[in-house]
């Protein structure tokens, strides 16, 4: 076969080097009941006739191009210009490794220093890195450099339970057998006494979302300020689209800034690879996690790029890092930097301002129909709560079958609000769309 190089006598010879005469003898040490099961595998098929069965499998995905997706909750239909996909496909891109070299790394690494930029524009924070795994994860490594900012001297961290319960849990996953105090239940409502109280000399970090996971949008410039009277890290967790028209995290106070950025012109794909947002200010810099790429001249003058502080602990003394992270999700931040380059600021704000006008002409219409009610208490942003009159799950089945790709049913989240349905709309969402998602809820009601 054309796609395996090795001929037979090549594996012979191979095999003979190494002493055995089977491909077989090579799993001798492995026990007989686990070595070698049969798989039930169809017989062999020409390319054509797989393509034609691997096709009609995918043709049952309720995928967004075919169906409306008001399905959020973290990842969302955003509409991605085609030349974010022309420039990930160009080879220089696409097969790029890590910048070690700089002197044959240049595009690489101007392309992270470029990200790095748009990003601080975008939070209104002094240094960002070069991208981190995913959103969940920046939360985290905020948690853990907020511990070694206080070199262990606090131990308290307070998280808001509006925060996406899967950044809350990958931060319990990151603290687990450490000695830290975790603080992530509570209230739900808009008023955030118990968040602030909780906030005190013993906290090193408090963070919210931004807006949260319900949507809302929240004031949060008097958390800010206590959390800087004790002496405590303020995380804000971002939906960076959002941010093309709400004010920026800095302007109330916050010390680190951290997100999902996937809506930054990555597509769902199933849920990732996604890339996480982290940016903070100029005097936490040495202790970011991840990488950081700045820009130099070399011994001509000549403008040049290179990867900065890179004498850290993740690379020589690893039994003293705050974080493992050496690396960073090039491709997946290339996207993104040319989705903000490509839509500018203007074209960030008119796509935020579509998100957040057409999500509530939706939940507008949504809220008159006989037993739905608006659970959202003030502004939100591009997602909304409705409280259903039947079971969520139901619901969503029959919109399926109308091609309409409902909310998520928030019950196995917060058991408060069995039967709330959490519904996004973005840019991507027509308004025809909008009245045959409020035309099946209302058919919906009265079976």
């Amino acid at each position: 076969m054309s796609y395996i190089p090795h001929t037979e006598q090549d594996r012979r010879a191979m095999l003979a080097e190494i002493g055995v005469t089977r491909i077989e003898d090579l799993y001798e040490a492995i026990p007989d009941h686990v070595r070698f099961p049969e798989l039930d595998l169809p017989e062999a098929s020409n390319e054509m006739d797989i393509v034609r069965d691997m096709e009609a499998l995918a043709s049952s995905n309720a995928d967004s191009r075919s169906y409306a997706c008001f399905l959020g909750a973290g990842a969302y239909d955003h509409y991605i210009p085609s030349v974010v996909d022309h420039i990930l496909r160009r080879s220089e891109f696409y097969t790029a490794y890590t910048p070690y070299q700089p002197e044959i790394s240049q595009g690489t690494l101007q392309t992270v220093f470029e990200y790095q930029s748009l990003i601080c524009q975008l939070t209104g924070m002094d240094v960002a890195n070069a991208s981190l795994y995913d959103g969940a994860t920046a939360l985290a490594e905020a948690v853990s450099m907020a511990l070694s900012h206080h070199h262990g001297k606090r131990q308290k961290v307070v998280l808001s339970p509006a925060i996406h319960p899967h950044f809350r849990e990958t931060v319990h996953t990151y603290m687990r057998g450490e000695d830290v105090t975790l603080m992530d239940e509570g209230t739900l409502d808009v008023d955030l006494t118990a968040i602030t109280a909780a906030v005190d000399d013993q906290t090193a970090l408090v963070a919210v979302q931004y807006p949260d996971v319900f949507g809302r949008i929240m004031d949060f410039e008097a958390l800010g300020k206590r959390a800087r009277e004790v002496g405590a890290l303020f995380c804000v967790v971002v939906n960076p689209m959002a941010l093309g028209m709400l004010r920026p995290p800095s302007t109330f106070g916050a010390d680190v800034v951290v997100g999902e950025g996937q809506p930054l012109g990555v597509p769902m794909s199933f849920g990732g690879p996604y890339l996480g947002i982290f940016a903070t200010r100029d005097e936490y810099v040495r202790k970011m996690p991840g990488r950081l790429v700045g820009e130099t001249t070399d011994t001509r003058g000549q403008r040049g790029f290179v990867m900065t502080l890179t004498p850290r602990e993740q690379h020589i003394r690893r039994e003293k890092a705050t974080s493992n992270i050496c690396t960073n999700q090039g491709l997946i931040a290339l996207a993104a930097t040319v989705y903000m380059t490509v839509m500018g600021k203007q074209g960030l704000r008119q796509a935020a301002e579509m998100s957040f006008h057409k999500a509530h002409y939706a939940a507008s219409q949504i809220a008159k129909l006989p037993g739905f009610e608006l659970w959202n208490d003030g502004p939100y942003f591009n997602e909304f709560v409705v409280k259903a009159p039947r079971p969520v799950a139901e619901l969503n089945l029959n919109l399926l079958s109308h091609k309409i790709i409902g909310g998520l049913d928030l019950g196995p989240w917060y058991p408060s609000l069995q039967g709330h349905m959490l519904l996004a709309v973005t840019e991507r969402i027509t308004r025809d769309q909008i009245d045959q998602l409020v035309r099946v809820l209302e058919a919906s009601s009265h079976e």
